[in-house]
Formats: C-alpha cells, structure tokens, sequence
C-alpha cells in the first residue's frame, strides 16, 4: 500500500543521476505509478472489494550481447539498480544484439477521461455492480447464481533509456464482467456481458437493459437443443471473431514466435496469400481510443497502425526493437510489458479484422444450414490450430437465424480458415470492456 504522493520531480532527478556515466551498450529505466480497484461479488455475497496502490520499477542494461534486468518496488537509488543490471548483463553474454534505430523522443501524455474512476467513493461503485447483480438474481428462479467482477486501474508511467528519449504516460481502464448462470436439474447454462472502456466511469453506467438481457439469454439456453457435430459455415459476431484473430492468428504475427520457429519463419512470408482480397487484419496501438491505444510503447517506440494481412496478403508482423533489429525490419511499437516487474516483449496491442461491406441480412441469406456463433468463453491454440467454445449459438437454416442450440466448439487450421472467409460484414464495431487480458 502506497499512500504518499509521487514526486515526478523527484523521479527524473534519480533517473538522470542513474544513467549518467554508465559502461553499458544501452541501458532504459520504467518506473510505474498504480492505482486500482477491484470489487467482486458472487450471488448475494460481496466477494472482494479493495483499493490498492503501487509505485515501482525496473532497469535493464544491454551489454556485449547480454541482458540483465533489476525489478523494485518503491523508489529506490536508481543508480545502484544500473549498476546491478549491468552486473547481470555482463555475467550473461550472448549472440551479438542489434536494437533497431529509434529516434530520441521526450513527451508528456496527459490523462484524458471524461469521468475519472478516481474519483467515484468505493461506495458508488459497489451500489452499481450490487444493483446490477441484482437485476440479475431477480430475473428468475432459474437464475442459480452470479458472478460480477470490476476493476478499474490508473497508471502513470515514466520511461527513460540512455539514447535519449524522456516519456511519461497516463491512462485509466475500467471493466466489468457480469455472469448470470442458470440452472435446471443438471443442466447449466451462463451467459455474460462485458462493459468499460478508457475514457471513465460512465462506461460502465446505465447497463440494466443489457444486464436484464443477459439474465433472459441464460435462461432461454437451458431450453437450447446440443448441436449435431459436423463441418457447417459458420458465421461469427464480432466478439468471436476478435478473440478468433487475435488467438489463432495475432499470436502467430508476434516475431518473437516467428524468429524462434523455422516452420513458423517459413509459413510466414512476406507476401504469401492466405485469404481473398477482402480480407485484412490490423493490429495498432496508434488506433485511438481503446484499451490497447497508447502513444508510446515500454521501449520508447511511436505506436503505429500495422497491416498483418493487407488484401488478402501476408503485409506485416509485429515487433519490440530487438526482434526488429533481428529480422531487418521495423519496430512497429509492440514492445509491452504487462507491469514494471517484467520485461517488454512482442505483444498485441488493439487487433481486428477489419469490416467488410456485407450485411447481416445478406451474409446468411444464402445459407441452407449453418452456425451463427456469439461470443467466446475462450478456447486454445496449438501453432496453426485453434480451438474456441461460443457462448451462444443459433442454427442458420435457409437463409434465417433458426433455434437456439448449445455446447458449439469451433475448432479448425487458422490457414485453411482464413482462405475460407468469403465475406465480411458491415457492422464492425469494437469491444474493449471487461476485466482480465492476454496471458502471454
């Protein structure tokens, strides 16, 4: 727990003191300011409810072909961190590490929220989920239980390495993930619903019409027929399909993976076809306005919008300065790490493929029989091969969504998947709520 305030005077006096007359080839300092808030509830208990604070941060030093990374909390003598990171790296040694040219930067990007998360009593906010959950209890007798998580975070984070550039970056997230499950004799059913964003509070406000519909979706799957297993078209929401690209293929892209892996190095040339020519995906933190947005990554790198599949073709991958320096290639601002105790490295920033120009209408009017699958519960990749369950499916029979059906797994190559998209529809749209994120 942290409560005094952070002195960012303070902190770039250590950091400057810390990289000055250093021995190694390249040295960058992250320091983390955190605040957070989770509150869970589970039934008609209160599970969790917590505020918590942080400062941290960590150094890592590049030296003759070896890394050596310092993690710390509080705000420690930087200098004797360097001196440590640079110990490490000396005593690791390795192949010779080219970093890929960046030009020094110094920034200042200020928070931009309309309602500030910070600023809502922890008392607020519990009423909200309670009532929420509530809604949810209420619906039926056939509602068992319920599950209800919230977080929302603020982290301002200063970076500096020795080429120059200076960074401090603000945002805030809030999620939350609403779970009614229904139960009648053994069968059990959820359904579920996401909300949040990163511009306040009031992304989570005014759901009881969307919550109420998530009770009723649950209750109306126990009713729901298993589908008979067998090769269908199958038409995705956008849900699915965002979890579907990123999973199946966003982590292909990543060139960590693709430098480590021959098979991976070999099926992932620049320029090979892998779908029709309606067909790209888009991977970028510069894509304003949601969860993976930000201007600059934890290496100092610009974010920037990155074509993985452009027209159909292989346009792209992704790259932290290393795995650029490495390959050739440019660094496309996807050095991330997931907090100051861990290293950046090649991750997804906001991925999707992007829409097309077919209606739903249209989509399935052609279709004899098939699949509409509605959100992911989550799944499993295996290198091309992917494994994801629906959290709602509806059979497509002559050209109308028909019953609902349950216990839909879609499993299939990703290649052969994407050559197989023959349209795309018009409705893209974005989701950015929830609580919870990429595991790598």
């Amino acid at each position: 727990m942290r409560d005094e305030p952070v002195n960012e005077a303070r902190v770039w006096d250590e950091v400057d003191r810390a990289l000055s007359a250093t021995s190694a080839d390249f040295i960058e300092i992250r320091i983390e300011e955190v605040e957070m808030t989770r509150i869970s509830l589970r039934g008609h208990d209160v599970d969790e409810t917590g505020r918590f604070t942080a400062l941290g941060g960590c150094v890592r030093a590049l030296v003759h072909g070896g890394w050596g990374f310092v993690s710390f909390d509080g705000l420690p003598r930087l200098k004797e961190k360097v001196e440590a990171a640079i110990s490490y790296a000396r005593l690791a040694g390795g192949e010779k590490v080219r970093l890929a040219p960046v030009e020094p930067v110094v920034a200042s990007i200020p928070l931009a929220v309309t309602k500030d998360p910070r600023l809502i009593p922890i008392s607020e906010k519990r009423e909200l989920l309670s009532h929420y959950n509530q809604i949810m209890l209420g619906y039926s007798d056939l509602i068992q239980t319920t599950t209800v998580a919230y977080l929302d975070t603020y982290v301002k984070k200063y970076y500096a390495n020795s080429e120059g550039t200076r960074l401090v970056q603000e945002s805030s997230h809030v999620g939350a993930n609403l779970i009614a499950i229904a139960r009648r004799h053994d069968l059990v059913q959820q359904c579920f619903l996401t909300a949040g964003g990163t511009t306040g509070f009031q992304t989570v406000e005014g759901l009881d019409r969307e919550v109420l519909d998530v009770a009723g979706r649950a209750v109306e799957m126990l009713d729901a027929r298993p589908v008979r297993g067998g090769q269908y078209t199958v038409v995705i929401d956008q849900g699915l399909a965002g979890v579907f690209i990123h999973e199946a293929f966003g982590h292909l892209s990543e060139s960590d993976f693709i430098y480590e892996n021959d098979k991976l190095r070999e099926i992932m040339t620049i320029g090979r076809r892998f779908g029709s020519d309606k067909l790209n995906v888009v991977d970028g933190a510069a894509i304003p306005g949601h969860r993976g947005s930000y201007a600059f990554d934890d290496e100092g790198v610009p974010a920037r919008k990155t074509y993985l599949i452009k027209d159909g073709i292989l346009a792209g991958r992704l790259h932290s300065r290393e795995t650029a320096g490495k390959m050739g290639e440019k660094p496309t601002g996807n050095g991330r790490a997931v907090n100051h105790r861990h290293r950046p490295i090649v991750r997804m920033t906001n991925t999707c493929i992007e829409g097309g120009d077919v209606s739903f209408e249209d989509m399935i009017s052609d279709i004899k029989e098939g699949i509409y699958a509605v959100e992911a519960y989550g799944g499993q990749t295996a290198a091309e091969m992917f494994t994801f369950s629906a959290m709602e499916a509806f059979m497509i029979r002559n050209g109308r969504i028909a019953e609902r059906v349950r216990d839909v797994v879609l499993t299939g190559n990703v290649f052969e998947t994407l050559k197989n998209i023959d349209c795309i529809g018009n409705d893209f749209e974005w989701r950015d709520g929830g609580v919870g994120g990429c595991g790598k």
